[in-house]
């Protein structure tokens, strides 16, 4: 028992002991951390002081030397400042001394206008008092002359002029033939054979027509006693006569197809009558000239038998046929416009639309053509106004308008022409652009001569190479004849185009004629 105390004393004693010796231990412990976290504060501390003693020092001298920076930028401000202020002052010392010598300068101008006017008072007084005695003058040479001064004047211009006109007129005619005896000749006939080979190229085979004759005793006889014969015909008739050695044939020349017809159908007359001569020349030329109508209201009436096309203006119809005798790049205007017309009234028929109708705008798309040569203004715009004129319908009208792109299309045929006119013309050996050129030129040439006073009747022959003026005797002379001739061929000279050269001949008539009764 007591041992058991004992050992339970014991127990309790060791666990007191071990017990107060872990409380002592870890009270030396506590005391030892508090004494090394103080250590560490104390010299965090001392740390922090001498970190904020060199912050201290180094922003004092940061601040030192902004400061030295100020005053130094004040000092240069400063310096500039009272150098700007000097130049100011030396500038405005100079301004004054300019302002000076403007006034002085003024002053002297002043002066000197009081003198200009003073002076121009005395001129114009001078000019009047001469004015006076020139107006009197002037009274006593009228009064003397028995002529007014404006009279004087009109007399005296119109008389220079009268003199320098035939002096220049006789200037330039001496001139030209010093120019015509010293050109080459060999380089002129080497031009025209050029010209004459390009032009048979071009044309030869559409402006000709061959008139087959009995025997070759017509050719003398067509020609007559020097040559009165064929010149008469060639000035009435506007076309080219060619008789060379081929036998029993004639060749007429022109570019224009109812011209050369004319020209044909009357020598034709001529040669069936057996009477050639000036006067019956002209005698069947006009009365051929007025069948020639009749035939082209023919030719009209045919083209709207054969589309079937019914209620046309005479005018119109008198338009168609005069289509047959124009043509647009070597096509026939008016079989063109047939084809077209077949071909408008075939696709329309195919769509449903209008053939009547259809047909009817075809046909006119290009009537303007049959004018535009004698009237100012596209075939298009002539076209529009003659179908304006003659009651077509708007279909007709906007069909001519559009067919070329030009107009917006408002219907279906008029989609259809311009199809159909593409199609004519773009089929092959359908035109032939150089005929279209040569054709125009020789439309300028005649345009410009015909234009010029005076002139009655103006032919382009020879492929263009010659354009031949007939002017009135009753209004031209002699010597104005001259001045035609070469104001006509300045005017070829500056607004034409052409090949080589062409020759301008001018020819003024006289006939006197009395009737027996």
């Amino acid at each position: 028992m007591d041992a058991i105390a004992l050992s339970i004393l014991t127990s309790v004693l060791g666990l007191s002991l071990g017990a107060g010796s872990v409380i002592v231990f870890n009270n030396l412990k506590k005391k030892n951390n508090d004494e090394k976290a103080e250590n560490i504060i104390d010299k965090a501390r001392k740390e922090a002081e001498k970190i904020k003693r060199e912050y201290l020092f180094e922003a004092k001298e940061e601040a030192h030397k902004l400061k030295l920076e100020v005053e130094k930028d004040s000092k240069e401000k400063k310096n500039e400042v009272r150098e700007l202020e000097e130049r100011l002052l030396q500038r405005e010392k100079n301004i004054d001394r300019r302002d000076e010598m403007i006034q002085n300068r003024e002053k002297a101008l002043d002066q000197r206008d009081d003198n200009l006017i003073l002076k121009q008072k005395e001129i114009q007084k001078t000019e009047s008092e001469m004015e006076e005695i020139k107006k009197k003058q002037l009274e006593l040479l009228e009064k003397i002359s028995g002529f007014s001064k404006d009279k004087a004047r009109e007399l005296i211009l119109k008389k220079v002029e009268e003199e320098t006109e035939d002096e220049i007129i006789e200037y330039i005619k001496e001139r030209e033939v010093e120019a015509k005896l010293q050109a080459d000749r060999e380089a002129v006939n080497m031009l025209v054979m050029s010209m004459q080979r390009y032009a048979s190229d071009v044309a030869n085979e559409q402006t000709i027509s061959v008139i087959n004759l009995p025997n070759d005793d017509m050719k003398g006889r067509i020609i007559g006693r020097e040559g009165r014969n064929i010149r008469t015909i060639e000035a009435v008739t506007g076309v080219d006569l060619i008789i060379d050695d081929t036998p029993e044939a004639i060749v007429i020349s022109s570019f224009d197809p109812l011209r050369r017809e004319i020209a044909k159908i009357t020598i034709e007359s001529l040669i069936k009558d057996g009477r050639i001569h000036p006067a019956r020349i002209e005698e069947i030329y006009y009365k051929t000239s007025r069948e020639m109508n009749t035939k082209i209201l023919e030719y009209g009436k045919e083209a709207l038998f054969e589309l079937g096309i019914t209620k046309v203006e005479p005018q119109i119809i008198e338009l168609l046929g005069k289509l047959h005798f124009r043509s647009s790049y070597g096509q026939n205007a008016l079989h063109h416009a047939k084809e077209v017309a077949r071909l408008v009234g075939i696709l329309a028929s195919e769509i449903g639309e209008n053939v009547a109708l259809a047909k009817r705008a075809g046909l006119l798309h290009d009537i303007g053509k049959a004018i535009d040569f004698e009237v100012e203004g596209s075939h298009i715009d002539l076209g529009i106004e003659i179908a304006k004129k003659n009651n077509e319908d708007p279909v007709v009208i906007n069909s001519i308008a559009s067919h070329h792109g030009e107009v917006p299309v408002n219907s279906n045929i008029s989609v259809l022409v311009a199809i159909a006119d593409a199609l004519s013309a773009s089929r092959p050996g359908a035109r032939n652009d150089s005929l279209e050129n040569y054709t125009k030129r020789l439309q300028q040439l005649e345009k410009i001569a015909s234009e010029v006073e005076g002139v009655d009747k103006v032919f382009a022959i020879q492929a263009g190479r010659e354009l031949r003026i007939l002017v009135n005797p009753e209004v031209v002379d002699d010597i104005k004849s001259h001045k035609i001739a070469r104001d006509i061929k300045k005017r070829i000279e500056e607004e034409a185009q052409y090949p080589g050269t062409v020759k301008v001949t001018v020819i003024r008539e006289t006939r006197v004629v009395e009737e027996a009764k």
